[in-house]
């Protein structure tokens, strides 16, 4: 899964020098920042994988590694909110029940629901929580009720082949689980977020109702921290600027995966790092990084 830290630099070198500009106007949008600083990432040993295409056109503005395999954290649980969705709009499929949360379902980290009163919540507000807080617990109850083998189904038939949620959330991975919670390529994250803000993910239905749910999330911290925008209030535009997103963070993973409009035109980007978080300093720059090429997205939108 790892590659060269020197091989990605040089990719990140290479496909700088072919960028995307913008669709008309003069400015020099050469995503240089961005590149600049996955550059020196690579170099201090961080594994980098990133993408960008402009949404209307397809057009690809910037790569770097897109079509590696990266562990991607809890971004897998877009999977799972397409199969639930897909499920809701069955209606052989009961829509209405509510799931009760079981001892085995607990796990830490990420999510509010293991810190309320509620033992019960319906199958839609689960879903909810996932794309607000990427939640631990309702992502583990909604995986049992829908299966695993449901989920991987439905990525094989989206055509998904190096995208993947390959297990439960775990407190403690052992030796027989899943070493990564998901694994993912930029090229095909970018395509799944561009066709789910098309409409093109199983129905246009379901495309919405996923989309609906991502953009609850609270979490900006990384690409989106460039953005400006309230963590917790921007399912509207804000100064001609509207984003869905999906982050994932575990030991050594942080990578995020969006669509971001603006007044001028819109893009759908992904970035994953994978790096030894043996110290707060490595984790800075990668947050720094990540941050930067946000701001070159933000520059090529607005």
């Amino acid at each position: 899964m790892t590659i060269p830290a020197m091989e990605s630099e040089r990719r990140a070198r290479h496909t700088s020098q072919r960028a995307g500009r913008h669709i008309g106007g003069d400015a020099d949008d050469n995503f240089s920042r961005g590149f600049s600083a996955l550059g020196s990432l690579a170099v201090s040993g961080v594994q980098v994988s990133a993408r960008a295409t402009d949404l209307a056109s397809g057009r690809v503005l910037f790569s770097v590694d897109d079509h590696v395999v990266m562990p991607t954290a809890s971004i897998g649980k877009v999977l799972l909110l397409v199969e639930v969705a897909a499920r809701l709009a069955d209606p052989a499929f009961n829509g209405y029940a509510i799931l009760d949360r079981e001892t085995a379902d607990f796990v830490g980290d990420s999510g509010i629901w293991q810190h309320l009163q509620a033992p019960a919540l319906p199958i839609a507000d689960l879903a909810a929580l996932v794309g607000a807080t990427s939640d631990n617990l309702a992502t583990n109850v909604l995986i049992r009720t829908v299966g695993l083998e449901a989920v991987r189904a439905r990525t094989e038939a989206l055509g998904l082949k190096r995208t993947a949620l390959l297990d439960l959330v775990r407190d403690h991975r052992g030796p027989d689980d899943a070493p990564q919670l998901s694994i993912g390529a930029a090229s095909e994250l970018t395509w799944l977020f561009a066709s789910l803000a098309r409409g093109e993910i199983v129905s246009k239905e379901v495309s919405q109702r996923v989309i609906g749910w991502l953009s609850l999330n609270a979490d900006l911290s990384l690409v989106a921290s460039a953005f400006g925008l309230d963590p917790l209030a921007h399912r509207g535009a804000d100064h001609g600027i509207l984003l869905v997103n999906k982050t994932g963070a575990d030991g050594g993973v942080r990578a995020e995966v969006g669509v971001l409009r603006g007044p001028r035109t819109a893009v759908t980007y992904a970035v994953s790092m994978y790096f030894a978080d043996t110290n707060l300093q490595t984790r800075l720059a990668v947050l720094d990084g990540m941050r930067q090429v946000g701001l070159d997205l933000l520059e090529y939108v607005h």
